[in-house]
């Protein structure tokens, strides 16, 4: 996040456009934030709304269920304490007589006509605890076998005591039986006792049988749309009616994308919540917040593309010529800038061409005439050698030392002839590695014998870099400094170690290490900071440090010819600790060296 934050920062200090379109965006921004206030706030006002014209049905239609409940609750209470009928139960026994069948049938006559007053009643059952009879509206009369089955029926008729109970079908009443298969009824089922003064507490079980059809057309008319669910639920969370797909379950889920209102009644304690979901609310909204998304698109499209516009004619022409001024300053003289604009900016743009063209002659002019001078002075001193005369005089030098047995003399003599010979061998530039090393190792082999074989030379060299192509006596220079200031003064034990790899850059890297004295902190700083500020030169050139510096000669023409023939690429790094030696690397892209 810190890094993303950091380039749109650098963008926007650095970037014209990116400016321009920060500045049209930032105008678009009030009145985005507005709309997207005006529609969540009339989706709020449209939510609340809808809510409170859901409470005002669901209340109404709640009332009608209460007032359907206290009916079906009189009914229950007014055959409970019917005389006529409770005499009609009490006096039949065990036996089924043809008296007792008589008496049955005139309780299921009256039981029927009650059935006809109330519409929300669909079946009333009495259950006669003396011969264990079911007798009711919807199949008649049966006997009850099963002693569970009995031993619930007289458990609900004494644990009710005065009072009554609501119970749903899924009640368990025996084993793999509920009380909706016992009345081969899948409803809302009143229960409570008969004979509610029976001083032996065997008094009957009176059922009654709400009619589920009607209680679902009274609540599915509040539905508005066919994906609104509505539930009836009792004071224990049971879903009495309703028509989610998880009726008669006692958790009602409602998610997140949905808007649930929900209105308890005062009288039965009942619930009765409607779930519709919230897109069906926010329909002709959404449709308002997708135009006001798609003017925002176009809007910012407008801005990007506005500013683009004002970018090309006015900020893109000062662009170009900052990019092409640094790549100016960083070399390049030959950059043209194209224009095709007669204004202003095509004055400027024109006039920055013309200023390259003469600056690249005054350079090249002044730079060609120092090149020349330098290269009619080379060849005059190399004029001035005879390579044969020089050859030949130091091979007779060669056999005297040897007439007169001077060995280390003889052997000076012939490395110095073989060195001169690969210096100045057909005028060639560049070396491989490999006949750098064979040159370098004469040079080597003339200061051991000075030295007195004090130091010893190794070769680490891997083998590709063996044909890689170098600048010829670039590495003389380093090697001269490593003996002179790291071996001198030893009497033994000194180690020269040359050293070559190709990393994965890549680049060619030559190292050069000793094990002298090292150089010391602040002499070692100093080295560093003037290689850096020679690297920081446009062009590379010793000319530039003339009458200034006295010391680094070598490291100064090393890094130069570097500079000039490999490019600002090229590196060279040193590296000492005191008492323990230093360590030269110089840095080198591969396809330079080919």
């Amino acid at each position: 996040m810190n890094k993303m934050l950091r380039w749109i920062a650098e963008r926007y200090s650095r970037n014209i456009q990116t400016r321009l379109t920060g500045y049209f965006l930032l105008i678009l921004l009030p009145l985005v934030v507005v709309s997207l206030f005006a529609i969540e706030k009339s989706r709020d006002i449209l939510y609340e709304q809808a809510v409170e014209r859901t409470q005002v049905a669901l209340s109404s239609t709640m009332d009608y269920i209460d007032l359907a409940l206290q009916n079906v609750e009189e009914i229950s209470s007014v055959i409970a304490a019917d005389p006529s009928l409770i005499e009609l139960l009490n006096k039949n026994d065990s036996n089924l007589s043809p008296e007792s069948i008589l008496d049955f049938s005139l309780i299921l006559k009256q039981l029927s006509n009650l059935i006809s007053v109330n519409r929300f009643v669909s079946e009333i059952s009495i259950y006669h605890q003396a011969s264990h009879m079911l007798i009711s509206t919807n199949f008649g009369g049966r006997r009850i076998l099963s002693e569970p089955q009995q031993e619930w029926l007289v458990e609900a008729s004494r644990s009710n005591g005065t009072g009554l109970r609501y119970m749903l079908a899924d009640a368990h009443v025996a084993e793999g039986m509920t009380l909706g298969s016992l009345l081969n009824a899948d409803s809302l089922f009143l229960v409570r006792s008969m004979d509610l003064y029976n001083s032996d507490r065997k008094s009957n079980l009176l059922i009654v049988t709400f009619n589920k059809n009607k209680l679902l057309s009274a609540i599915k008319t509040l539905l508005p749309t066919a994906s609104t669910r509505i539930d009836l639920q009792n004071e224990r969370g049971e879903v009495v009616a309703g028509t989610s797909s998880s009726e008669n379950m006692k958790e009602q889920h409602i998610l997140d994308n949905e808007m649930a209102v929900t209105i308890d009644s005062e009288y039965s304690l009942w619930q009765l919540t409607l779930v519709q979901p919230k897109k069906e609310l926010y329909e002709e909204t959404d449709q308002l917040r997708m135009f006001t998304y798609t003017i925002i698109v176009i809007s910012i499209l407008l801005a990007v593309g506005i500013s683009w516009v004002v970018y090309s004619g006015i900020a893109s022409p000062v662009h170009r010529l900052a990019r092409g001024m640094k790549q100016l300053g960083n070399g390049k003289l030959d950059i043209r800038l194209e224009n095709k604009r007669k204004d202003e900016f095509g004055f400027l743009i024109d006039s920055f061409n013309q200023m390259t063209i003469y600056q690249k002659h005054l350079i090249e002019d002044h730079y060609e005439q120092q090149l020349r001078l330098t290269t009619t002075e080379l060849k005059f001193l190399q004029s001035q050698i005879n390579p044969h005369f020089l050859y030949n005089t130091l091979d007779s030098i060669y056999w005297m030392a040897k007439n007169y047995d001077a060995e280390e003399i003889s052997e000076m003599v012939m490395n110095l002839s073989r060195f001169f010979r690969l210096s100045l061998n057909k005028g060639k530039e560049v070396f491989t590695i490999e006949e750098s090393l064979v040159h370098l190792h004469y040079y080597i082999r003339i200061q051991q014998l000075r030295f007195l074989d004090n130091f010893t030379v190794e070769y680490h060299i891997a083998e590709e870099c063996e044909a890689a192509l170098i600048l010829k006596l670039m590495l003389q220079p380093l090697v001269e400094n490593a003996i002179l200031h790291g071996m001198e003064g030893r009497s033994g034990g000194g180690l020269l170690s040359i050293s070559s790899w190709v990393d994965d850059k890549p680049f060619l890297n030559i190292s050069i290490q000793d094990n002298g004295s090292g150089i010391e902190g602040k002499r070692l700083h100093y080295i560093q900071n003037e290689l850096k500020r020679m690297g920081l030169r446009s062009f590379p050139s010793l000319s530039q440090d003339e009458g200034n510096v006295k010391d680094l000669f070598g490291l100064r023409n090393v890094y130069t010819r570097m500079q000039l023939y490999y490019g600002k690429q090229s590196a060279m790094t040193i590296r000492s600790i005191q008492g323990e030696g230093t360590t030269v690397t110089l840095s080198i892209p591969l396809d330079r060296c080919r």
